[in-house]
């Protein structure tokens, strides 16, 4: 039985990772479970977020997948270290793979970050980007009102530009030179053309799902972990909340049809 590519993440924010990886890995199996039920995590204290992380986690450990991709960047910031300790197999994050993008991006060395309230505050992005480069001129901004819109399904409407210019106008105007803005959220991809509309040309959108695959790739060929297999994968989604919306928003993003299973969080279990 073909073992899968676990993704978590606090909604449907993560399909900009699953997308990323069935690109660049098109053999392997995904195993998507979006916590939309409690979503957003971002307001949430860390101690709670970790404990929804580590309850996931023990849940999905049940279908024995091979690696874990912790996708929501507001998890990956309070519990990736408590998560790696925890199991055997292989577990990322997304905010290493960010910094790593951006510092590949950005010419003047002025970028902005934007995420969660919990990523924000945990200063998770800082501290990765200080450790690569610690010469980089950092601004963050917290956008609480992100993901909201995109798990209710409103990131094409166009009634959304209003709330992404009102919230991004802090960074907007914080540096003419910054040249590069970390989208530190994985819902955030989905807001990408009006975030873009709002910080203009000059500035060079940063999503780390194209980074967090090519390290996925990386550490299961470095493992002998990579399918060899040419059959097509059976992949399976699962979320906490209404999956007949994260059925629709999955198969608009993912441009694919998908079947997309509802999981009570007493089937996952009590968090840890």
């Amino acid at each position: 039985m073909q073992q899968a590519i676990a993704i978590l993440d606090s909604g449907v924010g993560g399909l900009t990772v699953v997308k990323e990886v069935m690109r660049q890995l098109p053999r392997e199996k995904i195993l998507f479970f979006g916590d939309s039920g409690r979503a957003p995590y971002g307001p949430r204290p860390a101690d709670e977020v970790r404990a929804f992380a580590k309850q996931i986690v023990n849940f999905l450990m049940r279908f024995n997948p091979k690696m874990i991709v912790i996708a929501c960047n507001t998890a990956a910031a309070v519990a990736l270290h408590d998560i790696q300790e925890m199991v055997d197999i292989p577990v990322i994050g997304v905010i290493h793979p960010g910094a790593r993008a951006v510092i590949k991006a950005t010419k003047t060395g002025v970028i902005g970050v934007i995420g969660t309230v919990g990523t924000i505050n945990s200063g998770a992005y800082e501290r990765a980007l200080s450790i690569i480069s610690p010469h980089l001129k950092v601004y963050s901004l917290a956008c609480p009102k992100f993901v909201p819109l995109v798990e209710k399904g409103l990131y094409k409407d166009e009634s959304a530009i209003e709330t992404v210019r009102e919230s991004l106008e802090p960074i907007a105007q914080a540096d003419p030179r910054m040249d590069s803005l970390i989208l530190g959220c994985t819902h955030y991809p989905f807001l990408a053309p009006l975030i873009s509309r709002v910080m203009g040309p000059g500035v060079t959108l940063i999503n780390s799902a194209e980074e967090t695959a090519r390290e996925v790739s990386a550490l299961l060929y470095h493992k002998g972990l990579l399918e060899k297999e040419s059959t097509r994968p059976e992949h399976e989604f699962m979320c906490s909340g209404d999956p007949v919306l994260f059925r629709k928003i999955a198969r608009e993003w993912l441009e694919m049809d998908v079947e997309v299973t509802r999981v009570s969080l007493e089937e996952v279990g009590q968090p840890q």
